[in-house]
């Protein structure tokens, strides 16, 4: 052995006494526990993107933080919403820039929300045009689930009614089945990035015949720090009903969602559908919902055929006339369902009737009559899994909608405080398989303020859920739906045990 090896031994020796430094070992393949399992750890970061809630002066907003109490977090950390740059679009040639009355909203500006503690919702108001776009990171003990809604009360014009929406962490692949770009519609993609430096994005749209073409969707640069909202009527000169969207990004990350107008039939945000998968699960339809359209797309080079089945509360139904779905490649598929809930609630599960297909979906349900209609939109979504929250929930108004598609499961829901007080409670609940129950939901004694509801997978196959809150004003049925996705709070990391011969490889 050279000297040169010898002192970077003995240097590697100090610095692990120092340090702890570990490298994965490899295995011993004659030990019994050769494979190490990798513990669940709470996540020490996490990130989330709000879009640029209304452009209405009528608009009441409503931002509500919580974090769920996670075992095996330390004793440190903060969760902080802060404005971020709004891009203004011109619906004229769809260019964007910097909106002056926001210009505030760089890295450095003062923090709008704050969380103070684990376990408790912290909610803050604004009104008017003029509230920007937010970012946020939570770190410590308030990064392991933590969520953040957004929900807005409109009174009157485009989009009347109210439009909710959970706060998105950034990524670089989203899929929105259920946008439009027909007159009665006034749809934009909203695009935040929360990072340092600049993202570079892609906007494609797909109608009932294929890809449109949308030569200003590629390469849209959305600055370090910034909201840019684009409408979706400014990318294509065709008048859809059902379009997908695809948002790719090149380099950087964002945040996405699609803030969807009607003209008549109110609005509300379109959240991005769950990753292509071959099965999918939609759930939450309320049970007075008046019209339900299902929008579905299959982005890859093969025609996708599905079984489509209604999960009610007494077991899993076919809609009448509308058995299976067909869709080709590239093509985006709408079927119009009706009054299909015929007064219970339920859920839409997608099943291949052969080969498995990857395939996006979404639902738009009407509520109401006449000029008392609204809208919403609900996209397929992530099982619970381990651990799934929603929060804004009230008082009156809230309803709780459990479904398992596949097999009988058990849950737990636990009510928080309210954010102005309130003591917390807890129930259970078990779910036929193949079954969807609008369950009564704990609420917490002495409520004030609004509340965090956190389901918990117990035992059985997967659930999905989701949570709508109805707040009826001037004969308008108001709502707004909001799944309930496992909300990644945990993450495996493999046992690492310390190995100073990597030096000598």
């Amino acid at each position: 052995m050279n000297r040169t090896t010898l002192s970077l031994i003995a240097g590697a020796t100090a610095l692990a006494a120092v340090t702890g430094f570990a490298a994965v070992a490899s295995p011993d393949t004659s030990a019994p526990d050769a494979t190490a399992t990798a513990a669940e750890l709470p996540v020490e970061r996490t990130s989330l993107t709000c879009p640029t809630p209304s452009v209405s002066d009528l608009a009441e907003t409503t931002y509500t933080s919580f974090t769920p109490v996670t075992k095996g977090t330390g004793g440190d950390g903060k969760a902080e919403l802060r404005p971020a740059v709004t891009e203004s679009t011109d619906e004229k040639d769809g260019k964007a820039g910097k909106d002056e009355k926001n210009g505030k909203g760089d890295k450095e500006a003062k923090a709008f929300l704050t969380a103070k503690e684990p376990g408790k919702p912290l909610a803050e108001d604004v009104s008017g045009s003029d509230s920007p776009a937010l970012v946020g990171t939570a770190d410590g003990k308030f990064a392991p689930g933590w969520t953040v809604q957004q929900t807005t009360e409109v009174a009157a014009g485009t989009g009347r009614g109210l439009l909710g929406a959970a706060c998105t962490a950034p990524d670089t692949d989203f899929w929105f089945p259920g946008a439009s770009t027909a007159a009665d519609r006034t749809d934009y993609v909203h695009l935040v990035n929360p990072d340092d430096s600049a993202a570079v994005v892609d906007i494609e749209l797909y109608g009932r015949d294929g890809a449109l073409e949308t030569p200003t969707g590629e390469g849209i640069t959305v600055a370090p720090h910034s909201d840019d909202p684009v409408l979706l009527s400014t990318l294509t000169t065709e008048k859809l009903d059902n379009v997908t969207v695809h948002v790719s990004v090149r380099s950087g990350r964002v945040g996405a969602s699609v803030q969807a107008l009607d003209d008549k039939l109110g609005g509300d945000w379109l959240g991005a559908s769950v990753d292509p998968a071959g099965s999918l699960v939609i759930p939450g339809i309320p049970k007075d919902a008046t019209a339900v359209r299902l929008i579905a797309f299959a982005p890859g080079e093969a025609d996708a055929d599905l079984k489509v089945r209604l999960a009610s509360p007494t077991g899993q139904i076919t809609p009448a006339g509308n058995e299976t779905l067909h869709l080709k490649a590239g093509m985006t598929g709408a079927v119009d369902l009706g009054d299909v809930m015929r007064g219970e609630p339920g859920s839409l599960v997608l099943t291949p009737t052969g080969r498995s297909v990857p395939v996006v979906a979404a639902v738009r349900v009407v509520r109401g009559k006449g000029a008392g209609q609204e809208t919403a939109f609900i996209p397929a979504t992530r099982p619970v899994g381990t651990r799934a929250t929603v929060v804004d929930n009230r008082a009156k108004g809230t309803t709780l909608s459990l479904t398992a598609p596949f097999g009988a499961a058990e849950v737990k829901v636990t009510a928080s405080g309210g954010s102005g007080g309130g003591t917390p409670a807890t129930k259970s609940f078990t779910i036929k398989a193949g079954t969807t129950q609008q369950v009564q939901a704990p609420v917490p004694s002495g409520l004030k303020g609004t509340y965090a509801l956190t389901v918990e997978s117990v035992s059985g196959g997967e659930v999905h859920g989701a949570r709508t809150i109805t707040d009826g004003q001037d004969g308008v049925s108001a709502f707004t739906v909001q799944t309930l996705p496992d909300d990644r709070g945990t993450v495996a990391v493999p046992k690492a045990d310390q190995d100073l011969s990597v030096l000598q490889r």
